[in-house]
């Protein structure tokens, strides 16, 4: 089984938290063929009615994803989202600045909420705190949310919505510490407008969940001293804060991209820290959430994205193919979203289809899962029920940005109405097969009920259209359990989900 051996240790009364589902969010963005030859298509031989994409809903179904982020992402930050109600041949047609682009404003928020409908999934509406504010932020809680018997609610009405969308959560905007965002703001300016425009926000509807704009990343220059004010001006009125984190491999290090988890870890213990410091400056009894509402691999189509001309109307923007590697990757960092799910309840895979996607489509044609679309369904699938605190130990390395990365990243999810307990775990080591010992502790009576793995003899692999199925998961022999012990055998550079039951 190899020589290298990780143990962890399991017990049912030692809980971190239960997983919000919405943990298992995704994310579309008026962004490349996202919207238009992604989920909408109207000529297409799979479109339904409404023109969307059959065949990218079942995926996305099978993905199970409960909620998705919407319009944006920069493209909220200059979008009028009136230019998206109404009957669609009376739109106007838009320039795109962010993203350098032609809106032809064929979809919006209405059909954008029976796209979510039919996708079995919520709507996690952004709001433009770039170009507009408060009042255009209240008008569209307005007509999303009220009954009727208001201008903005009738309005939804005789655009062919009787029954208000209901959207739960909404985000204060996005990424306004950027220099590139649309209507860019210091800490102070955004923290005053997010808290004026939550305000009246909730005045309309006091039921929704608000998210207000952390950093873009851990390495701009104003984190997290943004966060700090921001919650400064915001603590009350929002419920969470976002973060948002890509990750590449630019320099062919996979030792190092494969490390890149450690990161997005210590990003989230700084946000956490930063919340409670004002949370204790408040003296408030109020615990602040987080939204990790943008994260995953991003960089393979960088180069690509500058040959494009601008102000083309659906361009083929940040279409990453992924690679067996990026994967592995993905299953890191989904691994250590739920190991903080006491804190994180939301995240959002950017994105769903096409644009740094798990799925991608061919316009006009057929379409297909990318590699990292099975860590994300795995997790969403299995992932359900109440993380445990599972110490473990076994070898670890350095490399160029990181010392003490081990071999195992994993975590334990135990589902007790289903009588499921899940493991879910990436050997890094390039080389080797690492050797999983497991004590099941009061979990010793449940039953292995299979391994499935992915691995690869060329991390560089991809799926594609012409072969869909170059890297997909299987399921695995060579694990066994004698008493409380469960031995399972993880291959060198593999994406792992043990999954037991105690019926």
């Amino acid at each position: 089984m190899g020589t290298l051996a990780s143990k962890m240790a399991l017990e049912r009364g030692f809980t971190v938290s239960e997983i919000d589902e919405r943990l298992y969010g995704s994310f579309i963005e008026h962004l490349g063929r996202a919207v238009y030859g992604g989920i909408y298509e109207p000529e297409h031989s799979r479109a339904d009615d409404a023109g969307f994409r059959t065949d990218v809903l079942e995926m996305v179904k099978e993905l199970r994803v409960p909620i998705v982020r919407y319009p944006g992402g920069n493209f909220v930050s200059g979008y009028n989202w009136e230019d998206g109600v109404g009957p669609v041949a009376e739109r106007p047609v838009r320039r795109d600045l962010a993203w350098q682009t032609t809106e032809p404003n064929w979809i919006g928020t209405n059909e954008f909420a029976l796209w979510a409908k039919r996708a079995q999934s919520e709507v996690m509406m952004a709001i433009n705190l770039g170009t507009r504010g408060p009042d255009e932020a209240r008008n569209l809680v307005e007509y999303c949310n009220h009954q009727s018997g208001s201008y903005w609610s009738d309005l939804r009405v005789k655009h062919g919505v009787k029954d208000p969308h209901k959207f739960k959560v909404w985000c204060l905007g996005n990424e306004m510490d950027g220099p590139w965002q649309i209507g860019h703001k210091t800490a102070l300016e955004y923290g005053r407008i997010a808290c004026e425009s939550a305000k009246v926000m909730k005045w309309v509807d006091p039921s929704i969940e608000l998210v207000a704009c952390g950093s873009s990343n851990r390495q701009m220059p104003t984190f997290p001293e943004w966060e700090a004010t921001v919650l400064e001006h915001t603590y009350d009125h929002v419920e969470y804060i976002s973060l948002h984190n890509y990750y590449g491999n630019r320099d062919g290090d996979t030792a190092n991209f494969l490390a890149r988890s450690l990161d997005m870890d210590a990003f989230i213990r700084s946000v956490i820290a930063t919340c409670d410091y004002v949370k204790a400056k408040k003296r408030s009894k109020k615990t602040m959430y987080l939204s990790f509402d943008e994260w995953n691999v991003w960089f393979h189509s960088n180069e690509a994205d500058t040959l494009l001309p601008p102000w083309s109307v659906a361009p083929p923007l940040l279409e990453d193919l992924y690679t067996f590697e990026d994967a592995l990757v993905v299953g890191t960092l989904l691994i250590t979203l739920v190991r903080h799910a006491d804190r994180i309840k939301m995240a959002s895979l950017a994105q769903l289809v096409n644009v740094i996607a798990p799925i991608m489509t061919k316009t006009g044609g057929g379409s297909w899962r990318q590699t990292i679309f099975y860590p994300f369904a795995h997790m969403s699938q299995f992932g359900r029920g109440v993380v445990l605190h599972t110490p473990t130990t076994g070898p670890m390395y350095d490399c160029k940005d990181f010392t003490d990365v081990p071999y195992l990243e994993s975590v334990s999810v135990w589902n007790e109405a289903e009588q499921q307990l899940t493991i879910f775990a990436v050997n890094r080591h390039l080389e080797e097969t690492l050797r999983l010992e497991c004590d099941l502790g009061d979990f010793s009576s449940y039953k292995l009920l299979e391994h499935i793995a992915m691995t690869s003899e060329n991390l560089k692999s991809r799926n594609t259209l012409e072969n869909p199925d170059a890297v997909i998961p299987v399921r695995q022999t060579g694990a066994s359990k004698e008493g409380r012990v469960l031995t399972v055998p993880l291959s060198a550079a593999s994406w792992n989900v043990i999954r037991l039951t105690g019926k």
